[in-house]
């Protein structure tokens, strides 16, 4: 067994299996610590709207913040918009989507996602330059923060090195890809897929349900968001 044969086959189930049982512990784990019951009158019984609206209007900063954090916060739309066009948009990984699950959907043209890749790697070195000169963002992070920088960072850095494929006028047909970088680029996705569930990118499962469990309560509490 070679090394794109290993990324393609263990250790691509093994990395799939701790991505979901792990998010699955995370979600059961946060179930079972439950909550003190409400004994108040509920001053509204649209719960489900009250969670929907803290979803979407918690992903628009607050006023007070715009200022101070504009930066920021513009970044995190930047590289999260990129990752979302690199990932779905993309037609191998459409095609790798596709094996694992049976859909597939139109992909973007190549040009534009690999225009994506570009401005989402120079967001995350923003992102991280940011970390370490901002005073309160250096003194809060830790090794999740840079260790979860790092495993989103690899598989971008990787995939541009297996791309082979020129989209010059009158390219010449791409080469057959050499197997050693599809198998790191292979390896450090399934890097990412074991470390999701642990680290603070669960926030990319776990951030709808603290949201609508949030927005869930305040609706109940009469409060606004």
């Amino acid at each position: 067994m070679d090394l794109l044969e290993f990324a393609r086959g263990p250790a691509l189930w093994f990395s799939l299996v701790v991505m979901v049982a792990g998010s699955l512990w995370r979600v059961v784990g946060i179930y079972r610590l439950g909550s003190r019951p409400d004994l108040s009158e509920p001053r509204s019984t649209r719960l489900l709207a009250g969670a929907m609206r803290g979803i979407f209007r918690r992903m628009i900063p607050r006023k007070e913040f715009r200022r101070t954090g504009r930066l920021g916060a513009f970044n995190a739309y930047l590289y999260h918009i990129g990752l979302a066009v690199i990932v779905f948009g993309y037609l191998p990984h459409i095609r790798f989507i596709g094996r694992l699950t049976g859909l597939a959907w139109p992909p973007l043209p190549a040009p534009v996602v690999y225009f994506a890749v570009g401005l989402t790697f120079v967001s995350f070195f923003l992102a991280l330059m940011e970390r370490l000169t901002d005073p309160v963002l250096r003194l809060l992070s830790g090794f999740d923060d840079y260790f979860s920088w790092f495993v989103v960072f690899l598989p971008l850095a990787t995939g541009m090195i297996a791309i082979n494929q020129s989209y010059a006028p009158g390219a010449a047909p791409a080469p057959p890809l050499d197997p050693r970088p599809l198998a790191i680029h292979l390896l450090s996705v399934e890097l990412l897929f074991v470390w999701l569930p642990f680290g603070k990118l669960a926030h990319a499962f776990l951030v709808f349900i603290s949201r609508g469990v949030t927005g869930a309560a305040l609706a109940r509490k009469g409060a606004a968001i």
